[in-house]
Order: structure tokens, then sequence, then C-alpha cells
């Protein structure tokens, strides 16, 4: 006699699986995110500290030069010509630019004669600030919006 042996998943096994493997995912993708949020946070933050190097670069360049350039002061606009943000000799202009940054975060600029401070918002915004800030006078700190003066 020859016993009647099914070899195979019902389709109920097959159906908690892939219930499984589902809710797996979407914890998996949904911490991704997040880890993609802060990557991109790091590098606003880092090419924030490199633009710090940048404005110290054109600074020492030539004693005769200050933060303005020949632009005067400059409030708010990365990209006025004459300005320290638009050289291309110390890279400022790299930093200065925003598709160098990751997303499409609104920069801001401003020098005086003896200072100066660069912004960007985040691309993920922390709970207590939303805007990443460096200044002349070496800090680098998270703010509520765009910087009002040449320090953060």
């Amino acid at each position: 006699m020859q016993k009647n042996i099914k070899k195979g998943f019902t389709l109920i096994e097959l159906l908690v699986v892939i219930a499984i493997i589902g809710i797996l995912s979407s914890i998996v993708l949904a911490s991704m995110n997040t880890a993609r949020g802060k990557s991109a946070n790091a590098k606003i933050k880092a090419q924030l500290a490199n633009a710090r190097s940048a404005a110290e670069a054109y600074y020492d360049s030539d004693p005769e030069k200050d933060y303005n350039g020949t632009a005067g002061d400059v409030s708010g606009d990365c990209t006025t010509v004459g300005s320290m943000f638009t050289d291309t000799a110390s890279n400022m202009s790299a930093f200065t630019t925003v598709a160098n940054y990751p997303g499409t975060p609104t920069l801001s600029c401003y020098s005086t004669a003896t200072a100066y401070a660069i912004s960007a918002t985040l691309f993920v915004p922390d709970t207590s600030f939303d805007t990443w800030c460096v200044d002349s006078t070496g800090t680098s700190k998270g703010i509520v919006g765009a910087v009002a003066t040449t320090n953060c």
C-alpha cells in the first residue's frame, strides 16, 4: 500500500511568510530614510566647515584683502560678483554653490570688511534648529531660520 504524502506549503503558510517579510522591509526602509537624511545633514555641515577653511585661504592670500572683496558688504546673496563668496582661487565658490549640496538648501552669505557668516538649511531639520551656520569667529552651530547678521 502506498501512502499519499503531499509535499509543499499551504496557502496560509505562504501568506504569513509574505506578511512577515513585508513588515520587516517597511521597518528597514523607514530607518534607511532617516539615515539618508542624517547623512545629507552631515554633508551640509562638512561643506560649511570646508567653506570656513576656504574663507581663511581667501583672507590670507593677500594682506590687502578683507572679507568683502571688491563687492563691499554682502547681505544674504552668495552670488554677488566680486565678493569673497564667488572667489575661485580659494575655492570659495564651490562651497557657496547650491548644486554642491544635497537637496536644494537655501544658502545665505553675509560679509563685512572684518567678518563673514554662511548658513544653509538642513535636509532634515533637527528638533531645535533648521539651519547650520559657520562664521569668521570659528562658530559652527545650528540656528533657527536664516542668519540675520555677520555672526551666527
